[in-house]
């Protein structure tokens, strides 16, 4: 009868709210979940590029090093060619005058010898902080890829939560689960690593 068909629809309808606020609980959840993830992953994003500008400013510091033992080598070597010039010129010293050139040619020689080794050294360790600027520059790609995919998944269930849509819901964790995997590599140091959203983001 009509009572019975009017008890059906109304049924009907309260599965239907139930499911909707279900739907609704679920997506303000996961907003919860994932803008906490994501303040985490911001927070050691933001760590990385102060590590990034503190290695770069090292290896630019090493480099203006290196160009400075560069020039003290180039004199260094300048005056060696002047002094052994001068050795071979004057073959009639006296000799305590040519022991005494010889003392200075072989200070010269020490020295630019002193340079670069130094310059090694140098070299080596402005290139460890360019290696290291690399390797943290790749995490920072990680947790920008990190950011974006989270940021897409929570709008995408801002739309979800207004048109009620559940595909909407798995299509916002597929985003969601790629900014998470990103993060969670950045943080132990794994390497996935989406080249061309990094391309894109950077």
């Amino acid at each position: 009868d009509m009572g019975d068909i009017k008890d059906a629809i109304e049924d009907v309808v309260d599965k239907a709210e139930q499911a909707s606020d279900r739907l609704i609980s679920v997506i303000a959840v996961l907003v919860a979940v994932l803008a906490t993830v994501m303040a985490l992953f911001s927070i050691k994003g933001g760590n990385i590029g102060q590590a990034m500008a503190q290695a770069q400013a090292r290896s630019v510091n090493a480099w203006a090093y290196f160009q400075a033992k560069s020039t003290k080598q180039g004199l260094a070597e300048s005056m060696l060619d002047q002094l052994s010039f001068e050795r071979e010129r004057s073959l009639g010293l006296a000799p305590e005058a040519a022991a005494l050139l010889e003392k200075k040619i072989e200070f010269y020689r020490e020295k630019v010898e002193r340079y670069a080794r130094e310059k090694e050294e140098i070299k080596q360790q402005a290139e460890a902080y360019e290696q290291e600027y690399e390797q943290l520059n790749f995490h920072d790609d990680q947790f920008d890829i990190a950011e974006a995919g989270m940021t897409v998944g929570l709008a995408v269930l801002g739309v979800a939560a207004l048109t009620r849509r559940k595909w909407l819901v798995w299509f916002a964790l597929a985003f969601a689960g790629v900014g998470l995997a990103s993060g969670i590599a950045g943080f132990v140091g794994g390497s996935f690593h989406l080249d061309f959203v990094a391309t894109m983001l950077s």
